[in-house]
């Protein structure tokens, strides 16, 4: 190997560790903070209804910023992006923390909406730049790092209830994290791959609506809707789903949504070699098929220990859908990578955001058991549109 290999293979593995870290803190940094809702709730005096309509603060800011975050990751480039979405993400947590203090529910309110704003760029910036190392290394590499996050939620719910238990004020945790995560994320963006300059002189070849026009570009978006409704549903509602569809208690409603996003983790983790191996429309096409099963074992398996097997194969299913589709979705000519990316995350977070509280509505006329039937159908959609990620032909 010559030196000059030599230097690229190391920045390139600097810029893989820097991206986990990333990946690691956006999940530490989410689920510190949800994991403490409650005390948000009664802080601010909240009922559950308004408690709700607080937090579509954050789901809105995050819609919101999606769209806008392409063409900025264009304009600067991963690092400078990143850098900006973590600091407004930091500046978010610093007004909800002082909404806090004060009891303010539209201060409260104003910082959600600039952390989801903020999450929206640093998600596009480091799926971007995820997409970028993929092309450099030659490997699939965004599962992985989505299981990463989902590690860093883990992390992040042990750090909120270590800090409820020790009668930390979240405050306090908050004003921390606004510290920390800008921090960090300065830090390690100094060593991803994509450069300010290609991706600022890449600007002008494309941009956003062209985009939102591209057939391909469209078909993955609706892949991953559909394995992002998928999977946003079993998140919101399967432990609810126990609950009320086998009779059993709070404690094994809780059990079976920690099958399912043990499994979820697996999936991704274990998802590589598959990929390799067989290609990413025919493993798609078999993950919305193992989904569909462990959905129907869970409906109509009858008996708990078949509804459990059932929510372990869901989240098996629905494990690569997401980051598998982000990857396809920066195929082709790197300057287009940015605003694809941003049009089918957009996509996805729709669903995955308020496709859950489209289920509840429907789950208060006909059940929750009932209403989940709308998953199967975003699975087929998800099927359907598997072949779209087979990489386009060279030009």
């Amino acid at each position: 190997m010559s030196q000059v290999d030599e230097v690229a293979l190391t920045a390139l593995r600097r810029a893989r560790t820097a991206l986990a870290i990333a990946f690691a803190v956006k999940g530490v940094a989410f689920a510190a903070m949800i994991a403490r809702v409650p005390a948000i709730r009664d802080t601010l005096g909240l009922s559950s209804g308004q408690l709700g309509l607080l937090l579509l603060c954050f789901s809105g800011g995050a819609i919101a910023g999606l769209p806008i975050a392409g063409p900025v990751v264009h304009r600067v480039g991963a690092t400078p992006a990143v850098v900006l979405g973590g600091a407004a993400v930091g500046a978010g947590l610093g007004v909800l923390g002082a909404g806090l203090v004060v009891a303010s529910v539209p201060l409260a309110a104003a910082g959600l909406i600039t952390v989801g704003l903020g999450n929206g760029l640093w998600d596009v910036a480091i799926n971007v730049e995820g997409v970028d190392i993929e092309r450099h290394s030659g490997t699939p590499l965004l599962p992985g790092l989505h299981a990463v996050f989902s590690i860093g939620t883990i992390a992040g719910a042990g750090i909120g209830a270590a800090c409820a238990a020790a009668g930390i004020p979240l405050f306090w945790q908050l004003f921390v994290l606004a510290v920390v995560v800008p921090a960090v994320l300065t830090v390690v963006s100094r060593r991803f791959l994509t450069a300010r300059r290609r991706m600022r002189e890449a600007a002008g070849k494309s941009g956003l609506l062209v985009a939102w026009r591209e057939p391909r570009t469209l078909m993955i978006g609706l892949l991953v809707l559909g394995f992002a409704f998928t999977e946003g549903s079993a998140n919101d509602w399967i432990a609810i789903a126990f609950v009320d569809g086998y009779r059993v208690g709070e404690t094994f409603g809780a059990v079976a949504y920690a099958v399912f996003v043990t499994a979820v983790t697996i999936g991704r983790l274990t998802g590589g070699w598959a990929l390799r191996r067989y290609g990413r429309a025919s493993v798609l096409r078999a993950s919305a098929a193992v989904a569909l099963l462990g959905l129907l074992l869970v409906l109509f398996g009858g008996a708990t220990v078949v509804a459990v097997m059932g929510a372990l194969l869901w989240g098996l299913g629905a494990a690569l859908g997401f980051p598998v589709g982000i990857s396809a979705a920066g195929d082709g000519d790197p300057a287009r990578s940015a605003a694809r990316v941003s049009v089918v995350s957009s996509l996805g977070y729709t669903a995955f955001l308020a496709g859950p509280p489209v289920l509840g509505l429907l789950a208060s006329e006909v059940g929750i058991l009932n209403a989940l039937l709308l998953v199967p159908v975003a699975l087929m959609v998800a099927f359907v549109a598997a072949s779209a990620t087979k990489a386009p032909p060279e030009r």
